[in-house]
């Protein structure tokens, strides 16, 4: 009799395992959706309004000395809803194919238990995340000269921006919140949800409020210390599911000063610009003004600073209450291999001296001329 194999069932179209299954698949055609509207005159207006950018100035740049061009530059506004709506579409479009044609992959050749299996999988995905950003930041600073600190106040309000500096930002919103929709796609245990939420509503909110009230050089500046720190970080992770234990645990330690420095860098950034550069500022220029983006005010400073130091604080408090259980930790699993090995090692001894014992018996017996029933007798 032939035992046939078990075939295995699509599931019902709309169920959960099907939108699970094909969640990249389904948010594609609805990216595209947009997409193709824009080769229709009707429906252009509508898909631009989710594609393109929107908001758009003229800024008088000096190209030359005494020689003046308008540079298009992009402020915020409510159109740009839309945009972070289609972006984190395509954000999880992206996380998808990360997913599948690299950590998949990987993750086969390692063959990892569940749990580093998730673990290596968020790692992989930030990781990714963080050095794109890295670049993307970095070209920016560059490309627009914001390398002193004086750039990071002067000028402000920096309601204007360019393209790319503005689309940095509505990126970095959508990846945010594209974390929340990816809790059902990889079926997240509901007991794990609350960290993955934490940093990510973190993140939206900080970037969000920096976006809205035109402190995006400042914003651009801490994102960039600190992607640094986790990203050096999720590569030590990497590494420590690999078996690289060796090179992991020395640049875990180089992530630990970074780490260190990322914090005090944040702080010393934030207080340069909101208790220094922007509070001397001219009078008429420390107002609300919502319509300029001018949110110069000691209120507003003060709440931006505070807030930023609270979070430094935060994350420094996690860190050396981590780094105090690692410490603890480390004697108690010292000490349990050393009693197992010192049990190993009496165990050992003593299986030797009964093996000598019962050496020394044959041994008598051998050397014992009597017959067996004396030698008995004599036991007795």
């Amino acid at each position: 009799m032939v035992v046939k194999g078990k075939k295995t069932k699509n599931p019902p179209v709309l169920s959960h395992e099907f939108i699970i299954q094909n969640h990249a698949d389904i948010v594609a055609c609805v990216a595209m959706v947009f997409v193709v509207g824009l080769m229709f005159q009707i429906s252009t207006p509508l898909a631009s309004t989710f594609i393109a950018l929107h908001h758009n100035v003229s800024v008088p740049t000096e190209i030359q000395p005494g020689v003046f061009q308008d540079v298009l530059h992009y402020t915020q506004g409510c159109k740009d809803i839309s945009a972070v709506f289609f972006y984190t579409l395509i954000v999880i479009v992206m996380h998808a194919i990360i997913q599948e044609y690299v950590l998949d992959k990987i993750n086969k050749k390692l063959h990892l238990s569940k749990i580093k299996h998730s673990k290596f999988n968020e790692s992989g995905q930030l990781l990714a995340f963080y050095l794109i950003s890295l670049c993307w930041a970095g070209d920016i600073i560059f490309r627009e000269n914001l390398t002193s600190l004086a750039s990071l106040w002067e000028g402000y309000p920096h309601a204007s921006m360019t393209f790319l500096f503005k689309f940095f930002f509505l990126i970095q919103i959508s990846y945010w919140i594209h974390i929340f929709p990816e809790l059902y796609f990889q079926k997240v245990k509901r007991e794990d949800w609350g960290p993955k939420i934490q940093y990510a509503c973190l993140y939206f909110a900080f970037i969000l409020a920096a976006y809205v009230t035109s402190y995006t050089r400042l914003a651009l500046a801490l994102l960039f210390v600190h992607y640094i720190s986790e990203a050096v970080f999720h590569v030590c992770r990497l590494l420590a599911y690999t078996e690289k234990t060796s090179i992991a645990t020395k640049l875990f330690k180089f992530g630990d000063l970074l780490f260190v420095v990322a914090r005090l860098s944040s702080v010393i950034l934030a207080v340069l610009t909101f208790g220094f550069g922007l509070a001397k500022a001219p009078e008429e220029l420390q107002i609300l003004d919502i319509v300029s983006g001018n949110y110069n005010t000691g209120l507003i400073r003060l709440n931006f600073l505070v807030a930023i130091c609270l979070l430094q604080a935060w994350l420094m408090w996690n860190w050396i209450m981590f780094q105090v259980r690692r410490v603890r930790e480390a004697p108690t699993a010292n000490s349990g291999s050393g009693s197992a090995s010192s049990a190993a090692k009496t165990q050992t001894r003593k299986n030797e001296q009964d093996r000598a014992k019962a050496r020394k018996a044959r041994k008598e017996n051998e050397e014992d001329p009597r017959p067996e029933s004396d030698q008995k007798l004599k036991a007795n």
